[in-house]
């Protein structure tokens, strides 16, 4: 019996289109915020680790609630917390528009996070449900939905440039407004409330499906425990609860990780502060660890890292992110200090860097449906690592063109890889699971993206000249051993994870 694909319908195409919205602003903040932190600074008279404060409070509200957020999701209905991730977003890019100071700024950055939270993991969901699992269908949802991000990401700091030269840095936050208010309204307008017989439809998907396209959930175990593997599996197929105890945990090791990380410079390895927050962060990982083996409805369900294809996706995300925002950070110091920039220039000279995901992320999806997901992974991740080794070159002598190659093999590679990774990762799981697998995944990256802004921005947190250019260098060869190892991963991922 020859097998039926769904159409991309218009339905679907309205869908897509509103759930963007939601990944547009997230993305949106990444890039347009570092263009204006010399403003920022100059303004609000902080020193670069109140920034790095600025750009990871964002970040680690991110991912430290995106778990809760995605479980809250599979519970409660996706659409409801997208809609709410939306005003929250919007609240929140107000009260940052409004800020009267860096302690406040960085409050107000974490509210932005904890509503961008609640709307990525959910705003996958979405795209999931809407694409009834069907592989193809979703490999080109995806791809569409990576490029707006993309576009985002782009814009951000030509965008970012224009709003600080025109009407000053808080024009940034403020410009979220419009965008959350059309994104509601579309929300409203074009997303259906869940039915039953959607819930039924996804609840009934054939497991067959799914073991045919990824590799097995856990290893082959003897007779002897398939009764305990059997519960642990259904167990694993229902949505968790909240885990407050866990979710304390997580955030306490986020903020303790990245308080030392950014600490570490300033006041020395040995100070109580740095050595403090990296032995929290370690207990505290830990003690997250030992707790969701044991709480009944854990927020973060450790038996889905059991799948050897999901468990290096994750792995491979925290690798793209903690090297693309970290490089990025250091580059806005590097273009608007080094060398000089006004916020325009440097949004514009950002163009490259941001603009080259727009093309690989469409090209992906008809990548991914031809060649199974492992090979653009390995192909983007290769891309990617020769563009950081060029960027390793470059100096504070180096003319703007001299950085071109560089600026468009980063994006074009990561753009290549990072919709097969998002797509193995949705392919792995139950359809069930589709908003935790998503918040699993967004979590680590996030926290892989503040990680790097921690450690990249140590690297040069100096005020010389001579100290952000070699930060700059450091943190480029650092970046390729990282993407090497991203592409190691890769090979461990199913090829066929698309296939239905």
């Amino acid at each position: 019996m020859s097998k039926t694909t769904a159409s991309f319908t218009p339905e679907i195409g309205r869908l897509v289109a509103t759930v963007s919205v939601g990944f547009v602003v997230t993305q949106l903040d990444v890039t347009i915020v570092n263009i204006a932190l010399p403003n920022i600074s100059a303004d609000l008279h902080a020193s670069v680790a109140s920034l790095q404060w600025i750009v990871d409070a964002y970040a680690l509200a991110f991912a430290a609630l995106m778990l809760s957020a995605g479980v809250l999701g599979d519970r409660l209905g996706a659409r409801r917390m997208f809609a709410t991730g939306m005003m929250l977003f919007a609240l929140a890019s107000l009260a940052c528009g409004l800020a009267p100071d860096a302690t406040t700024l960085v409050a107000a950055r974490a509210l932005q996070g904890i509503g961008a939270a609640a709307m990525l993991p959910n705003s996958l969901a979405l795209l999931n449900q809407a694409c009834r699992h069907d592989p193809k269908l979703r490999a080109r949802a995806v791809g569409l939905w990576t490029a707006a991000g993309s576009v985002s990401i782009a814009a951000g700091p030509v965008a970012g440039g224009i709003l600080v030269s025109a009407f000053g840095w808080r024009s940034i936050f403020l410009v979220n407004l419009p965008l959350c208010i059309a994104g509601l309204a579309a929300t409203f307008a074009w997303i259906p409330r869940p039915s039953a017989n959607l819930a039924e439809s996804a609840s009934h998907q054939p497991s067959a499906n799914l073991s045919a396209s990824a590799t097995p959930s856990l290893p082959t175990n003897p007779p002897a425990t398939s009764a305990a593997t059997s519960s642990a599996t259904s167990a694993a197929k229902r949505p968790g609860g909240i885990d407050p105890l866990g979710q304390v945990l997580a955030i306490i090791a986020l903020i303790a990780l990245a308080g030392a990380i950014i600490e570490w410079r300033p006041l020395g390895l040995s100070h109580p502060i740095v050595a403090g927050g990296f032995v929290l962060a370690l207990a505290a990982s830990l003690a997250l660890v030992a707790v969701e083996t044991r709480v009944a409805s854990p927020m973060l369900p450790l038996s889905i890292f059991g799948n050897r294809t999901f468990s290096a996706a994750v792995l491979f995300g925290i690798c793209v992110n903690l090297t693309y925002y970290g490089t990025v950070f250091v580059l806005s110091l590097f273009l608007q200090r080094a060398r000089g920039y006004a916020p325009l220039e440097a949004g514009l000279a950002f163009l490259p860097l941001t603009g080259g995901f727009l093309l690989s992320n469409v090209i992906s999806g008809g990548v991914i449906i031809r060649y199974g997901v492992r090979t653009p992974m390995i192909v983007g991740a290769a891309i990617a690592a020769l563009g950081y080794g060029l960027l390793h070159l470059v100096d504070a002598t180096t003319p703007l063109i001299g950085m071109l190659v560089p600026f468009l093999l980063i994006p074009s590679g990561m753009g290549l890889a990072v919709p097969a990774m998002t797509t193995s990762v949705l392919a792995s799981v139950e359809p069930g699971r589709a908003g935790t697998a998503a918040a699993v995944l967004n979590t680590a990256r996030q926290a892989g993206g503040a990680a790097g802004v921690a450690a990249y921005g140590a690297l040069a947190g100096g005020a010389a000249i001579a100290h952000i250019v070699s930060g700059l260098q450091v943190a480029a060869a650092v970046s390729v051993g990282l993407l090497v190892a991203a592409a190691a991963l890769a090979c461990v991922v199913h090829p066929e994870a698309h296939a239905r």
